[in-house]
């Protein structure tokens, strides 16, 4: 016992200390930018042949001979030369942009200034990858982030929407944008509908005595609520807004996709590549791999990435709110029933 007493305190002084050396460091960088005008982000562009490249010629100087690598060497460079002397003509360019979508689409504020940046240079004769990671969030929030995406079909630009896992609800609205949709074979795409869900806790809170006052102007001010008691014309109203909510969805995918038989396939259900497929919810199975590496033999593929520049004190709560996250994902997995092969 006097051993975990002492090694108690011993735990106690040592976060102590780490806690007052965090504390330290964030006070001196909140000094340091104090009265400093707050620096925006910056686009990282990078070339992906580049990148295919140095990946071919890694394996080659793996797998090939001293005597084979210098004759592959010769006759790449005889065809460069050959090519130089050639009349040059420009590639077409291809823009890939990532979007992996939280449930605020916190992602959008990076996507627009990508696009506003590609779309300074891109024309017709160019294109734009998107590749999407969603499993849908807010409608405000990923409407907003749709509606980016609008500026580059409105541009004249076209757009190529990849998912290799999954683009379900407000990630689906995103994808339905693109010219063309291109899907992995077992990702998840479609739910096409509209959910809201609330705890009541009126009836606890009337057993132990609790009273709790809504006060509203505007008879739809509020309808439901966690507290309060619901009424079945809150309710109605409530399902009112979620129909027309839904609607709007709907008429916004068949604008984009007026080949989907929107009735059928807006039923909030969701489909496997293979079967999204049958049901036009996409135009080809293939990854995002497969799809650049295939374009990077003919065109020039640069991937944008605008990078937000952020403080000590966002660094930290970042990582601090990452590893929560990270926790309770990992148990909620644990708590609910998965499906799995």
């Amino acid at each position: 016992m006097e051993f975990l007493a002492e090694y108690a305190s011993f735990l106690a002084k040592t976060v102590t200390l780490v806690v007052a050396i965090l504390v330290v460091l964030i006070s001196f960088a909140a000094l340091r930018s104090k009265g400093r005008r707050k620096s925006a982000g910056q686009l990282q562009v990078s070339k992906l042949n580049d990148f295919y490249k140095e990946l071919r010629e890694r394996l080659e100087s793996t797998l090939l001979d001293k005597d084979q690598l210098k004759a592959l060497r010769k006759s790449e460079g005889k065809a460069e030369k050959k090519k130089g002397k050639q009349k040059a003509e420009a590639k077409p360019r291809v823009f890939v942009l990532d979007f992996d979508g939280d449930i605020k689409a916190s992602a959008t504020e990076s996507l627009r200034h990508e696009i506003t940046a590609l779309l300074s240079l891109a024309t017709p004769k160019d294109e734009v990858v998107l590749r999407l990671e969603s499993g849908g969030g807010m409608v405000h929030s990923y409407g907003l982030a749709s509606s980016q995406l609008a500026r580059i079909r409105q541009a004249g630009v076209p757009l190529t929407v990849c998912i290799d896992k999954v683009a379900a609800s407000g990630g689906y609205m995103m994808a339905c944008i693109g010219e063309k949709i291109i899907s992995a074979p077992f990702a998840i795409l479609g739910s096409i509908g509209v959910v809201a869900q609330l705890p009541n806790v009126n009836r606890l809170l009337k057993k132990h005595d609790i009273d709790f006052e809504v006060l509203t102007a505007g008879e739809y001010k509020r309808t439901l609520t966690v507290f309060g008691e619901n009424t079945e014309k809150g309710r109605e109203k409530f399902q009112e807004d979620l129909d027309i909510t839904h609607q709007l969805f709907k008429n916004f995918v068949s604008r984009y996709r007026p080949q989907l038989a929107i009735d059928e396939v807006a039923t909030g259900e969701v489909w496997l590549g293979v079967a999204a497929l049958d049901k036009q919810l996409v135009d080809e199975l293939q990854t995002s791999d497969e799809y650049l590496a295939t374009k990077a033999k003919t065109a020039e593929v640069f991937h944008l990435h605008y990078a937000e520049r952020k403080s000590l004190q966002e660094r930290v709560g970042l990582a601090a709110s990452g590893s929560v996250d990270r926790v309770l994902l990992t148990w909620w997995s644990r708590l609910t029933q998965q499906r799995f092969w």
